[in-house]
């Protein structure tokens, strides 16, 4: 008996299946991905230094003592509710939002107090936010 010897055939591989399964988990991982926004309210962090740059437009100054109590441009507000110190942007401000925010707070002022107000500013639409620092060693 003869056998013949069969010839072997190359095995081929479908790689259209595999390309498939990448893409898929290519667009799942890019719709899955949450983009991180760093922050709504954009903050010119203060440089401590000797000089103060002039300004030739008058700030809108808030102070927040250490009770949480707000003062905007030396006046004291009636009451501590976001909504007044809202009023209040809007009676010095009026329309322009090119005016710079400087924000003073007392170092034993609570965190929430500070945010509260650069939120208002952020929201009102205030882009020039500057919180003031004291020198190391002047006090």
């Amino acid at each position: 008996m003869k056998l013949q010897v069969r010839q072997s055939e190359e095995p081929e591989l479908n790689l259209t299946s595999l390309i498939d399964v990448v893409l898929l988990l290519v667009i799942f991982f890019m719709v899955s991905t949450s983009f991180v926004r760093e922050a709504d309210i954009k903050v010119q962090l203060p440089e401590a230094s000797v000089e103060t740059p002039a300004a030739d437009i008058a700030p809108l100054e808030v102070v927040v003592d250490e009770a949480g109590n707000y003062f905007v441009n030396g006046d004291p507000l009636i009451a501590n509710r976001p909504d007044v110190l809202r009023r209040a942007f809007e009676k010095i401000a009026g329309e322009r939002r090119d005016l710079p925010v400087t924000i003073r707070a007392d170092a034993r002022t609570s965190h929430q107090s500070v945010v509260t107000v650069m939120d208002i500013a952020g929201k009102m639409g205030f882009v020039n936010i500057t919180i003031v620092t004291a020198n190391q060693g002047t006090e």
